[in-house]
């Protein structure tokens, strides 16, 4: 008898039940999380319903004077669905958004300015269904782009302000610095009070970061699943809660 070749036909073994182990595990991981997945996709539906069929009470009247500056964020990908950001912005509309921001990371949004703004730019429009009339509402369009070029023409403009000049005094820039160079520049639009993002994943996609440090972020997942009941549930949560400020 090998001793060698029966430690390894051993460790064969072993290796071989592991795999088929692990192959098990991961198959049970996935039908679990299925499993809860489905089960929470059917709690949002019923949810859905109960909220935009007036059932829970608590959501039929919001307080939109919180929420004076909306920011929508959309995955390029399903920013090109245009007929369900359409849907979605009479959502809004009806709801009494008045003044919007869309993002998408590559710009998708701003090719289909013209559409938005001659839909929902005039006060004469109006939505069928339990919901107020469609109000006008005032856009701004947001790309990866802008972000990037606004800081690059604001740290150009702090260079020359503080580093052309030798003998000036060379400040350590802090947050201030570059929001007075960007309102010089008038790149300054408010920041949201509350951006809902829809996308693949639980990030802002890229929003310019200066622009949400006071920003509550919700995630809503794919825009294809977008809910009405539950962008006035987000609303509703958000206008009950107390934010605070540092100094």
């Amino acid at each position: 008898m090998d001793p060698v070749a029966e430690s390894q036909k051993f460790f064969r073994r072993i290796s071989q039940s592991s795999n088929i182990m692990l192959f098990l595990l991961w198959h049970v991981v996935h039908l679990i999380l299925s499993v809860l997945y489905i089960v929470r996709e059917i709690f949002r539906a019923i949810e859905n319903y109960l909220i935009t069929n007036g059932y829970v009470k608590t959501y039929t009247n919001l307080n939109l004077d919180r929420v004076k500056y909306l920011g929508i964020v959309i995955d390029s990908d399903e920013a090109r669905n245009t007929s369900k950001v359409v849907e979605l912005l009479e959502w809004l509309s009806a709801l009494g958004v008045k003044k919007l921001c869309l993002y998408d990371r590559e710009g998708v949004l701003k090719k289909s300015k013209a559409v938005f703004m001659e839909r929902f730019g005039s006060t004469e429009n109006s939505v069928a269904g339990p919901l107020v009339s469609k109000k006008r509402m005032d856009f701004e369009f947001v790309s990866i782009t802008d972000g990037k070029e606004a800081v690059a023409k604001a740290a150009n403009l702090l260079f020359k302000k503080y580093y052309v000049d030798g003998d000036s005094e060379k400040p350590f820039f802090t947050e201030a610095h570059l929001t007075d160079a960007l309102k010089t520049l008038g790149a300054v639009e408010p920041d949201p009070d509350l951006l809902l993002i829809y996308g693949p994943v639980r990030c802002h996609l890229g929003f310019p970061a200066w622009r949400i440090r006071y920003t509550e972020m919700v995630h809503m997942g794919p825009l294809k699943y977008k809910k009405l009941g539950l962008i006035m549930k987000a609303i509703h949560r958000f206008t009950k809660v107390k934010q605070n400020y540092g100094s």
